[in-house]
């Protein structure tokens, strides 16, 4: 199994999203790539802890790749505007990858090229090392599948996890199970 640590707005979209991928067996909620040790949401929504919302994902790579997961990273957010996704506005909700190791470093880097041509638009992702994961408060986990009707879940995480399952439908995990 291995890692990615990806932040792109509000980690209750990126949980949503990643927890439908096939060949990713968890997904967690977290702050990374800032100066506090273990802060809590208060102290990440104040903007003076240097934290991201991020999500810590664990995958099987012999069924999904760290680049697979990049790709669906960048097309569910935007990755073009600093320090905010839509009206989620603040440092905590900056595009930020943070690699575990030099291959993922080299793969983001191609990607966010890739991306930038794509989108002919300069991307904003940070990218830096991978230094530590705080596992957000419980009641932001599963935050989509426990309020699917709250007005955020149907506006804002829903159309992001239909624009995943209709780009990349073969990438969608069957009947809630990890297959090959």
């Amino acid at each position: 199994m291995e890692k990615a640590t990806l932040g792109g707005g509000c980690f209750w979209c990126l949980e949503a999203v990643f927890s439908r991928v096939n060949g990713v067996v968890d997904v967690r909620p977290g702050y990374a790539g800032g100066i506090v040790k273990n802060p809590t949401y208060e102290e990440v929504c104040s903007d003076t802890t240097g934290h991201a919302e991020v999500v810590q994902i664990t995958f099987d790579p012999s069924i999904i790749t760290f680049m697979d997961i990049l790709e669906i990273f960048f097309d569910i957010h935007d990755p073009t505007t600093p320090n905010r996704q839509g009206n989620d506005v603040g440092s905590q909700y900056r595009s930020i990858i943070l690699y575990h190791n030099e291959e993922q470093r080299k793969i983001s880097e191609e990607m966010i090229k890739k991306v930038e041509v794509r989108l002919g638009k300069k991307v904003v992702t940070e990218l830096k090392p991978f230094d530590a994961f705080y596992e957000a408060e419980e009641y932001h986990h599963h935050y989509f599948e426990r309020h699917p009707n709250q007005p955020y879940c149907r506006v804002v995480i829903s159309p992001k996890v239909k624009k995943f399952m209709s780009h990349f439908p073969e990438k969608v995990r069957m009947e809630g199970k990890t297959t090959q």
